[in-house]
């Protein structure tokens, strides 16, 4: 009998250009454990796709014809919130980021980008973890600090449940760190730290890192400075 193999992480690339699609598909499947198992032409296709083939991630271009992808990002994630969407965008596309991360996606990257680090993103997002490329992230913390400038709501039931350490996690998830990166800058593990975010989710009532992230920041549970420029 042949050993049982690894489950390998099913993706569906959504993009409006065909060789994108077969440029991606050609590095993924090259990765003993990726499978890129469909391919959507627009926005319309990636949602109906997600239905049909139910995969781990998607790559989600932004800029298609009929439904954009921010649009199939909340559809999507509507439907079925377990699904990972990591985005591929342009520099001019900088507007859509942040209703990118109100609609769901967990992953931002630009299409310039190296290959093994879309690849780093993929395994990172079904890992359930946020993967941001710099430039992307800077502006999305640049919103987050819009919004903790704003007058805070004052604190729920649940807000307060969250302890000390917690809010230390949950505000180094806003700042986009992995798992491993934030057991590393707490000096804990990295076991210790996906209980945090576990208990964090349950307590704020959300399914991602991006959500609680928004959410905390949203109830001025944090606070976070200026962005620094990207060199």
């Amino acid at each position: 009998m042949k050993p049982n193999t690894p489950k390998k992480i099913r993706v569906l690339i959504a993009d409006d250009h065909q060789v994108v699609r077969e440029g991606l598909s050609a590095i993924l499947n090259a990765k003993e454990d990726i499978e890129v198992i469909a391919e959507a032409r627009d926005g319309v296709e990636a949602v109906e796709k997600a239905k049909e083939f139910k995969p781990d991630v998607i790559l989600m271009d932004i800029s298609m014809p009929r439904m954009n992808g921010v649009e199939a990002t909340r559809r999507i994630k509507l439907e079925q919130p377990q699904i990972g969407i990591v985005v591929l965008t342009m520099y001019e596309e900088e507007e859509y980021i942040f209703d990118l991360v109100k609609a769901g996606a967990t992953g931002y990257m630009l299409k310039n980008s190296d290959s093994s680090q879309i690849i780093k993103a993929i395994r990172s997002t079904y890992q359930g973890e946020s993967m941001l490329q710099p430039s992307v992230a800077t502006k999305i913390l640049s919103e987050f600090s819009h919004l903790s400038q704003r007058p805070a709501p004052k604190p729920s039931r649940v807000d307060q449940e969250l302890t000390d350490r917690e809010v230390q996690v949950i505000k180094l998830i806003a700042e986009g760190k992995t798992n491993k990166e934030i057991g590393n800058t707490l000096t804990i593990s990295e076991k210790t730290v996906k209980n945090h975010v576990r208990n964090i989710f349950q307590k704020l009532e959300v399914d991602d890192r991006t959500q609680a992230a928004i959410f905390a920041i949203q109830r001025g549970l944090i606070q976070l400075g200026p962005s620094k420029p990207v060199k």
